[in-house]
């Protein structure tokens, strides 16, 4: 007997990890806090489609200029002493054929990426690597629910963005401040609400869960994403399987930090 195939399901795609050594062309504030980056090199081969894919930055230790190295069953071959840093980032936009791809960095005052962000000018160079695998979902539900911080906006744009026309989309997210909302280009019928902290510490409210038991949802099939503070993506699912009536099947929440814990990341 075969087995059915749910056509909602998500599917992994995976690709050849490479590593590529990009100059930056422009330095570009969205907002007070949020930087995009315009890299340009070599983008050949470079997929990426699913929307809250990653890519790898690398940030060198002072005095170490950014380089490729060779990439093991380890994964990349770096020598004693010259080891980066590496954070997680989902690519905003790209052109291959261009060469070019932006990268948007939440100024948040602290760690090797937003350190690197605040001094970011033309010339200089980054490595990153990657994505090595896409988590697509496809558009076959009858509305999308997506929610987050700062951190996930990236994300969030991008499936506000790439979705087809007539989709139907609630966005809930929480920034700092009014000056931290940005606008989408999109032809989905989008509800977009954000909440601000105004000035308290990310991760230490219930603004984005409040917000989104606020909401009366549509009927139908959803299927949400959730992500940003990992605590709070995780009491938003539970809200939404235990309270909400979603297909627990249905929901992706992924933690991109955690409060108190530098550097804690969950794949996404």
């Amino acid at each position: 007997m075969s087995e059915t195939i749910d056509p909602r399901a998500s599917i992994r795609v995976r690709h050849d990890t490479r590593m590529r050594l990009l100059e930056v062309t422009a330095v570009t504030d969205i907002t007070p806090l949020m930087r995009r980056i315009s890299l340009k090199g070599d983008m050949e081969g470079f997929a990426s489609p699913g929307h809250a894919d990653h890519i790898k930055a690398f940030f060198f230790p002072e005095g170490v200029e950014p380089k490729i190295v060779p990439i093991g069953q380890r994964g990349a071959e770096f020598a004693e002493g010259e080891r980066p840093e590496m954070r997680d980032y989902t690519p905003r936009y790209w052109d291959i054929a261009a060469g070019t791809i932006d990268l948007d960095f939440v100024l948040h005052g602290d760690g090797p990426a937003s350190t690197w962000a605040a001094q970011a000018e033309a010339g200089q160079k980054l490595v990153i690597g990657g994505p090595r695998g896409s988590l697509v979902t496809p558009a076959a539900f009858d509305w999308y629910l997506l929610a987050g911080d700062e951190t996930a906006l990236p994300a969030l744009g991008r499936r506000i963005e790439e979705l087809p026309a007539g989709s139907r989309v609630i966005a809930v997210i929480e920034v700092d401040s009014a000056a931290e909302e940005q606008r989408f280009e999109t032809k989905t019928e989008l509800t977009l609400i954000y909440v601000h902290r105004n000035g308290q510490p990310a991760g230490t409210t219930d603004l984005l869960l409040n917000a989104i038991k606020a909401q009366a949802f549509p009927g139908g099939e959803a299927y949400a994403y959730i992500a940003g503070e990992s605590t709070i993506s995780k009491s938003i699912r539970a809200y939404l399987e235990t309270e909400r009536g979603f297909n627990p099947e249905y929901i992706k929440a992924a933690g991109y930090w955690l409060l108190g814990v530098a550097d804690a990341q969950e794949p996404h």
